[in-house]
């Protein structure tokens, strides 16, 4: 197949490259493109060093798949006109994730809603992570309500988030100085900030309402009741989810571990014990979600559940989750 990755110097760019060849995707031809300050420089590969093309509409409409790692704006102006083209394509940002017409796929979850669609869109990153284990839950014990925490890497503000957290740290530990920031909105460095994306009138910020949006739409629960709090804190890779549930039908912590160690990209760790649980440590360059902390929640008696996930934000968040759907579209 031909192939072109949008945005390929960003963070997901690189990363979907890397999922590509490692998960032997049939690429006959890869190209890369993003902005015209990157244009004509050639970037490492697994096929080989491959010169970056500025991005135009002609120069995209003979691929055969075109997987986006760039702005909503843009996605918004190329991905519906690169689908009528015959291309098929994988969008990775916000702008259409929530348009009738646009299938919202996590295929371990809702494979089967990508049908003879051309433009499919990638959830969020934290979203993604969720619904891999919400939904093996919802099927085994029925689904009320959702309460979620998020504790979300550098990472997920792209390769900018990842290098202001490096550089602060050093500020801070080899010059002794105060961190400083400009990609979030205060020092990331030494801190946790409780704000991802920006407040909406109900109090929630955009990031939290993302989640409810998209896991519902995912899972085909509408009227799902869910919360979310998102907070940044200084890690470089993989969100963690503090989850509670509150199930339909009973639910033991001893039942719930048995359905999700049969789930598809879901790695039970839940030994606590012998202190074995899902850490970014061990989440990092991982393709399953790890679930543990699997206990019973006494406030909602014998219905509910507490877990915690973790999640690598660009794999199962962004890249693999992109190409598992170019996979399904393939068929």
């Amino acid at each position: 197949m031909r192939v072109g990755v949008i945005g390929a110097t960003g963070a997901v760019g690189k990363e979907l490259v890397e999922v590509l060849a490692k998960r032997h995707f049939p690429v006959k031809e890869l190209r890369l493109f993003a902005s015209t300050r990157s244009a004509g420089t050639k970037q490492s590969t697994p096929w080989g060093d491959v010169t970056i093309e500025a991005y135009s509409p002609d120069g995209a409409r003979n691929l055969d798949l075109a997987l986006l790692a760039v702005s909503g704006e843009f996605a918004r102006a190329h991905a519906r006109a690169l689908a009528a083209e015959g291309v098929a394509v994988v969008d990775n940002s916000s702008a259409l994730r929530l348009e009738a017409d646009v299938p919202l796929v996590v295929p371990e979850v809702n494979a089967a809603a990508i049908g003879q669609h051309r433009l499919i869109a990638n959830p969020n990153c934290t979203t993604a992570i969720l619904v891999v284990a919400l939904e093996p839950l919802r099927q085994a014990f029925g689904l009320k309500r959702v309460i979620v925490s998020t504790y979300q890497a550098a990472s997920g503000a792209g390769a900018e988030g990842m290098a202001e957290l490096e550089r602060e740290t050093r500020r801070v530990l080899v010059e002794g100085q105060p961190a400083q920031h400009d990609v979030f909105a205060h020092p990331l460095a030494f801190n946790v900030i409780p704000q991802i994306d920006t407040f909406q009138p109900n109090g929630y910020t955009r990031e939290e309402m993302k989640v409810a949006w998209e896991s519902r739409k995912i899972m085909g629960m509408p009227d799902l009741l869910i919360s979310c709090t998102a907070v940044r804190i200084p890690t470089f890779r993989v969100h963690a989810e503090a989850v509670t549930i509150e199930t339909e039908r009973p639910v033991t912590a001893e039942a719930a571990r048995e359905v999700l160690s049969r789930a598809a990209g879901v790695r039970v760790v839940d030994e606590p014990a012998a202190q074995r649980y899902p850490m970014p440590i061990t989440a990092t360059g991982q393709d399953d979600v790890e679930a543990g902390r699997i206990r019973a929640n006494p406030v909602f008696g014998d219905c509910g559940l507490d877990f915690f996930l973790c999640g690598d934000q660009l794999l199962k968040g962004a890249a693999l989750n992109a190409v598992q759907i170019a996979e399904k579209m393939r068929r």
